[in-house]
């Protein structure tokens, strides 16, 4: 965590000692960006994506599932915290209740009995909710070891509860295993999408750059974004 703020106070740094409007206006720390998408994209290469391959090719698809289950059911309390932090109360309470339900009848997560009952999945963070309140997300940011996102997420990522959960468990083998299998089934599911990546872009960079941007406004504003004036 100090390695990571560190590292975001010397981009910081770096990115203000920039001339702004050269490039592409999200993006005008594309050098440093590209550095660290080039670290994180040998990182991930050498260990995450292999790592992600044995376990989407060698877990049996009821327990991958599970495992799924199991953190998505932590990840509602953040996304009901959120909602609610945005005025969407009866999504919130809806998200809360998806984690109570769940965690009792779904026993620890494991099972998603909320959906079939009704209560409708959704997926927010304190990123998006600074977004719904207006804070314009700054340059694009791509953080070292984490991935891409912006001046406003990067910190923000922080806030949220489902990257401190694992705190409250005293025992660091069990935490670290926890945080770690978070991270490879996550990196499982983005297993399609990066082979799509690396066989349609000539620039895997910018590709991941502008699929990144539009995900995330499309986020922000629940599907609905407003037209960029960028765009024009």
């Amino acid at each position: 965590m100090r390695v990571l703020v560190a590292v975001f106070l010397a981009v910081l740094a770096s990115g203000c000692a920039s001339v702004p409007g050269q490039g592409n206006p999200r993006d005008p720390w594309e050098e440093y960006n590209r550095s660290a998408y080039a670290l994180n994209d040998a990182l991930d290469r050498a260990a995450f994506k292999p790592v992600a391959e044995v376990y989407a090719n060698g877990t049996p698809d009821f327990l991958r599932e599970g495992v799924a289950n199991f953190f998505e059911n932590l990840y509602d309390i953040n996304t009901g915290l959120n909602n609610i932090l945005q005025g969407k109360v009866a999504d919130g309470v809806g998200d809360l209740a998806r984690f109570a339900v769940n965690s009792v009848v779904g026993i620890g997560g494991l099972w998603d009995v909320a959906t079939p009952m009704g209560l409708e999945k959704h997926h927010e963070d304190f990123g998006q909710t600074l977004g719904w309140w207006g804070v314009p997300p700054g340059p694009y940011f791509v953080i070292p070891f984490l991935g891409p996102s912006s001046l406003r997420d990067a910190p923000a990522r922080f806030v949220d509860p489902n990257y401190a959960y694992n705190r409250q468990i005293s025992d660091i083998a069990i935490r670290n295993s926890l945080f770690g299998l978070d991270t490879v089934r996550t990196r499982a599911d983005l297993l399609k999408a990066g082979n799509i990546r690396d066989e349609a872009a000539l620039d895997p960079y910018s590709f991941t750059r502008d699929a990144w941007l539009q995900r995330r406004r499309n986020q922000v504003f629940d599907g609905r974004p407003p037209r960029d004036p960028e765009d024009e």
